[in-house]
C-alpha cells in the first residue's frame, strides 16, 4: 500500500521523522526543550497531531480547551464534572445574589470538535501513554475504561485542607463548587426556619443563628459579606424577630485577615466588617467541627448553626498516586518552567504536562489561584499551537501577577493590583465596581455575560430567592 495515497497520513508521518531537525540551532536551555519534545510519536491518525487528553474542567482545563487547536489535535476532556465554574462568583451563588447557571459553562457546549468523558481517572502509565478512568454517570458508576493519548495535561485541581482537624470532613462545609452552594445555601434557611419554630428558647436560638466561617482569604472574606449582605437585607425582613439572635464569625489562624492584600486593605476590610457586626476572631486554632459546635485552643467550645472550611487546599487523591516528582510540602506535582512534569530523577517526561492548583513550578513556587491556572493554560496552548508551526524558540512560563481583589459587602470591595503599579490600591464603592466590571468582562459566555448583570439587577430590585431547594 502506497502512503502517497493518503497525503493526511503521510503527512503526520513525516512530520514525526523530520522533527528532531526542525530546531538545530545551539544548544540552549529552551532548544533542549523543544527538541526532547519532538520526538513525541504520534499515537492516533485521526488527526495530524495525534490527541491530546486534558484531565479536569477548572480553570486550567477550560482555558485550555477553549485554545487548543482543535483543527490537527483531537481534543478529549476528561472530567467528574461536565462544566466549568467561574468560582470568583462563586460565593454570590451560596445566598442568592446569583443563580448556579449564572457561573456555569457546560464543556460540550463550548466547541463540537471535543471529546468529553464524565469520569474520575484512576491511574496513569506514562510508558504505555494511557489512562484508566471510572465512570461518574449514576447508570454505569465506576465502570473502567481506558484511554489513549499523545499529550496528556494533568489539571485535575486540589481538594480542600482540613489539616486533620477533627470532624471538618463530616461537619464542616466547603466551597469549592455549585454542590458546595447549594449545601450552604439549604443550611442557612433551615437554621432560620429552626429558629423560627414555637418552643425554641433563646439559648437554641443564638445557638442555631451563629454562622462560623474558617479561614479569612479571599473566599472566607467575600462569602462572609454575601452572608452578612443576605441576613441584613432579605432574612431581616421575612425574619424581623432573629435578625437580633443573629451572628457571623470569622476564625483564621493567622494575625489579621486578607494576608495576600496590601495590610492597609486588610486593616480597611476589618473595620468595615466590624462595624456590621461580624466578628474578626484572628489567632484562633480549630482543635473540632461538630454537628452544631466548633472548639479551638483559645476559646473552646463554642455553640453554631453551620461551619463553612475555607483553610488553603491539599493534593488531589490521583496526584497522591502518581509516581513523579512532588514538591515535599504541598504533595503537588512538581513540573519544569515549560510545566512538563518530572519523574523522581527530575527528568522531563516529553509529553506530559501539568498546571492549575495540582501542580508546582520546580524552585518557583506561585500561588494556588485562577489567575496562575489560567495563564499556564494560555502559555501550554500556545507551545502546543506552535509545535504545528514549526516554531523553533520555547519560552520557558513567567507569571504576571496583575493583583487581587475581594468583596467585603455593602456594595464595596478591596482591590490590590500593586504588583502592577504600587499606587494601585483602592477600597470602597469605586473599587466594587471595579471588583464586578472586571469580573463580568472575564465571564466566557455570551450568555452568562447577559444572564449576571440581568441577576445582579433582579437582586437589587425584588431582593433574593430564599426557597430551599
Amino acid at each position: 500500500m502506497s502512503l502517497s495515497r493518503y497525503p493526511s497520513t503521510w503527512k503526520s508521518l513525516q512530520q514525526v521523522k523530520q522533527a528532531p531537525f526542525l530546531f538545530a540551532t545551539r544548544w540552549g536551555p529552551q532548544q533542549r526543550f523543544v527538541s526532547v519534545l519532538s520526538k513525541t510519536k504520534t499515537r492516533t491518525l485521526g488527526k495530524t497531531q495525534g490527541r491530546v487528553v486534558i484531565l479536569g474542567s477548572g480553570w486550567g482545563g477550560y482555558q485550555l480547551l477553549r485554545k487548543m487547536n482543535k483543527k490537527d489535535y483531537e481534543v478529549t476532556v476528561v472530567s467528574p464534572r461536565n462544566y466549568f465554574v467561574f468560582t470568583p462568583l462563586l460565593a454570590g451563588t451560596t445566598v442568592g445574589t446569583l443563580e448556579y447557571r449564572c457561573i456555569t459553562e457546560p464543556v460540550r457546549q463550548y466547541s463540537k470538535d471535543i471529546d468529553y468523558h464524565q469520569a474520575y481517572v484512576e491511574s496513569i502509565d506514562p510508558e504505555k501513554q494511557t489512562i484508566r478512568c471510572s465512570s461518574n454517570l449514576d447508570d454505569n458508576r465506576g465502570q473502567l475504561f481506558d484511554l489513549d493519548y499523545d499529550k496528556l495535561v494533568i489539571c485535575v485541581g486540589a481538594y480542600s485542607n482540613t489539616f486533620g482537624t477533627k470532624g471538618v470532613k463530616e461537619h464542616g462545609i466547603f466551597l469549592k463548587d455549585i454542590s458546595d452552594a447549594k449545601k450552604i445555601r439549604n443550611r442557612v434557611l433551615e437554621c432560620f426556619e429552626y429558629a423560627a419554630q414555637p418552643g425554641v428558647s433563646p439559648k437554641e436560638k443564638a445557638a442555631k443563628l451563629h454562622f462560623a466561617i474558617v479561614g479569612g482569604g479571599p473566599t472566607g472574606i467575600e462569602f462572609s459579606a454575601e452572608l452578612c449582605d443576605f441576613i441584613s437585607e432579605d432574612m431581616s425582613r421575612l425574619y424581623p424577630e432573629l435578625v437580633k439572635d443573629t451572628r457571623i464569625s470569622v476564625y483564621d489562624v493567622a494575625e489579621h485577615i486578607l494576608c495576600s492584600f496590601d495590610a492597609k486593605l486588610s486593616e480597611y476590610a476589618t473595620k468595615k466588617f466590624t462595624r456590621r457586626g461580624i466578628q474578626i476572631k484572628t489567632g484562633i486554632h480549630v482543635t473540632e467541627v461538630g454537628h452544631d459546635f466548633l472548639d479551638s485552643k483559645e476559646e473552646g467550645k463554642v455553640p453554631c448553626g453551620m461551619v463553612v472550611w475555607n483553610t488553603g487546599i491539599t493534593a488531589n487523591p490521583l496526584v497522591e498516586t502518581l509516581d513523579v516528582a512532588k514538591d515535599e510540602r504541598s504533595h503537588r506535582i512538581l513540573t519544569n518552567d515549560y510545566l512538563q512534569v518530572m519523574d523522581k530523577s527530575n527528568n522531563p517526561y516529553p509529553n506530559v504536562y501539568a498546571l492549575g492548583d495540582c501542580s508546582t513550578i520546580q524552585d518557583n513556587a506561585l500561588p494556588a489561584t485562577a489567575q496562575v491556572a489560567n495563564q499556564k493554560a494560555l502559555y501550554l496552548s500556545k507551545v502546543l499551537n506552535d509545535q504545528i508551526k514549526g516554531s523553533g524558540v520555547v519560552k520557558p512560563f513567567s507569571f504576571r501577577n496583575l493583583g487581587a481583589m475581594a468583596y467585603i459587602g455593602k456594595w464595596q470591595a478591596v482591590v490590590d493590583m500593586s504588583p502592577v503599579h504600587k499606587k494601585a490600591k483602592e477600597g470602597g464603592s469605586l473599587a466594587w465596581f471595579f471588583w464586578r466590571s472586571s469580573y463580568l468582562s472575564m465571564t466566557v459566555s455570551f450568555r452568562n455575560k447577559m444572564l449576571i448583570p440581568m441577576y445582579w439587577f433582579l437582586t437589587y430590585w425584588t431582593g433574593r430567592d430564599v426557597s430551599k431547594l
